[in-house]
């Protein structure tokens, strides 16, 4: 197989491990990604990001860099197995040799702190991935709204009134010139519409499902989705129960195989066969699921085939989309 994840929190969550003086490491771990599940599972390239939850007392600049610091160190450990990569050319000449290949993203715009100049530097240690928001609103747009129940809960509803800020709009035009991806998942509506009508080239919804058939408002519209098939964009299917289907209040939630068809066939039938990638959400959440971690993610694959996905969709969703897409910005 050569599954390509456009997403998983693996690195933050091993950055964490080690502030906290623990022991982590990339190669084995308790965690939904390491080395052996990903060639267990059949990996061809995998996008780590750096998640900085923007809070006082930080700079979310410094803190996405002690995390690219995590990332170049766990991949100067495991040469023969992983590297690093920046440009297809480099993930083909790691395929050839039997090598995977990791690829550098920041998730949250915040990280950047409003300066093209920090974005610059972001792109020079090799990130080549950005989402604008993630749940709060910072210099570049604004997310879904976070809302509080009576009794102190929290849910969102969709943003649709504020979109991309000036600089939000700045920082696309230059993420498209120097070569960077956009993310729009975790981009509220009215910010996701923006990109659609000033991006020009194709963007990544990195990991986001559909929304007509899971409720959740980090969803995409069927309108978006058919206006990034039609960009030639791509959308991650995320493995996140909630994004999957929606629960009633006494229902375990444990993400399912037949969500996951399910929501790969409605994506398809939304914005076209190459609109669809993988982006998995790997140990940015609990929730259970039906095949446990990386190395069951053939076990996807292998029902996609049965419910009448052929093997040109097939090979589409599993990297063919997402080679297509990082061939045309990154070469």
């Amino acid at each position: 197989m050569n599954i390509i994840d456009m997403h998983c929190d693996t690195i933050a969550g091993i950055y964490r491990s080690e502030k906290n003086g623990e022991k982590a490491d990339l190669y084995e771990n308790s965690m939904r990604i390491d080395l052996k599940k990903l060639r267990k599972g059949g990996w061809l390239l995998q996008n780590f990001a750096c998640f900085v939850f923007l809070r006082e007392g930080i700079s979310p600049f410094e803190e996405a860099n002690g995390m690219i610091d995590t990332f170049e160190k766990q991949m100067a450990l495991y040469p023969d197995i992983i590297r690093p990569v920046t440009n297809c050319a480099q993930i083909e000449e790691n395929r050839k040799a039997g090598i995977m290949s990791a690829m550098l993203t920041l998730e949250e715009g915040g990280i950047c702190e409003g300066s093209i100049d920090n974005l610059k530097a972001l792109y020079g240690r090799g990130a080549r991935m950005m989402s604008l928001t993630w749940n709060f609103k910072n210099e570049l747009a604004w997310p879904n709204r976070v809302m509080l129940n009576e009794d102190g809960s929290r849910y969102m509803i969709p943003e649709t009134e504020n979109g991309l800020t000036g600089t939000g709009r700045e920082f696309v035009e230059a993420m498209e010139e120097m070569g960077m991806i956009v993310d729009v998942s975790h981009l509220g509506d009215a910010g996701i519409l923006d990109v659609i009508d000033m991006a020009k080239k194709p963007f990544v919804a990195s990991h986001s499902n559909a929304r007509a058939v899971a409720s959740n408002p980090r969803n995409l519209t069927d309108e978006m989705l058919k206006a990034m098939g039609e960009k030639g964009c791509v959308a991650g299917l995320n493995y996140l129960p909630d994004f999957l289907r929606d629960y009633g209040p006494d229902e375990d939630k444990t993400a399912r195989i037949d969500d996951c068809v399910r929501m790969a066939l409605y994506m398809k039938n939304a914005g076209g066969a190459e609109l669809v990638g993988l982006g998995s959400d790997f140990d940015g959440f609990d929730d259970g699921m039906e095949w446990k971690d990386a190395s069951g993610v053939p076990m996807i694959i292998d029902a996609l085939q049965k419910a009448g996905f052929t093997s040109s969709e097939i090979d589409k969703i599993t990297h063919e989309n997402v080679l297509r897409l990082y061939k045309e910005i990154l070469g």
